[in-house]
């Protein structure tokens, strides 16, 4: 039988940590939610490996802990914010988040993993589990402090941009193959801007695909 205990402790301190991830709060929450609780049962003994763990359906995954402490420590998320988690999933993510945040409107297009994700974060009152189009965000509850979207983006995800408070940011993987970057996008006033953080990888979300060019 998996020590779920001691495998959570190895994940912290061996893929987490040694990320650079010093934000003592995320170490801490990745340290106490049982990510065993969000995949499928039969995954279990995997949930603590250093990959995106798949959920079974629609190629989705749990991003990678690195990639997901990573983010999270960048959107340098104040003790006040309100956060947009979309593409939630089964609701790990959300649930890392809610240790620490007021606030937590996690979103998500398929209405089986938004169920999983209620009845997973069930003793978490501070989130809410939304259904709707990942790329349009999550309108009625914006403006977002923070927004992160849990897998990557081909293309400049405009609609979120516009649901930022002045001064939010918006944390996700740009990009596919070789070339994918983790971003961070700043909103000040009416202005967009953005820099890339590290080297990073996630499974395409729903919605954020570039469009198709033909040619003739």
């Amino acid at each position: 039988m998996t020590d779920f205990s001691t495998a959570r402790r190895h994940m912290v301190d061996g893929q987490v940590r040694t990320s650079d991830v010093t934000d003592l709060r995320i170490l801490q929450a990745m340290q106490d939610v049982p990510r065993e609780r969000f995949v499928p049962a039969s995954a279990a003994g995997l949930a603590y490996l250093d990959l995106d763990l798949p959920l079974g359906r629609g190629g989705r995954c749990l991003l990678r802990p690195m990639v997901l402490s990573k983010l999270l420590q960048a959107a340098e998320i104040g003790a006040a914010d309100r956060v947009l988690d979309v593409g939630c999933a089964t609701g790990y993510a959300a649930a890392i988040l809610a240790r620490f945040v007021p606030e937590v409107v996690a979103l998500e297009d398929d209405a089986g993993f938004a169920e999983t994700a209620r009845a997973a974060l069930g003793s978490q009152a501070n989130v809410k589990v939304v259904t709707g189009p990942l790329a349009q965000g999550w309108a009625q509850g914006a403006p977002y402090d923070v927004i992160l979207l849990e897998g990557s983006a081909d293309v400049a995800p405009e609609a979120l941009c516009r649901q930022l408070k002045d001064g939010g940011r918006l944390v996700f993987v740009l990009g596919s193959g070789p070339d994918a970057k983790a971003v961070i996008y700043r909103r000040s006033g009416d202005e967009i801007g953005y820099r890339s953080l590290f080297d990073a990888a996630a499974p395409l979300l729903p919605g954020f695909a570039k469009a198709t060019e033909f040619a003739f």
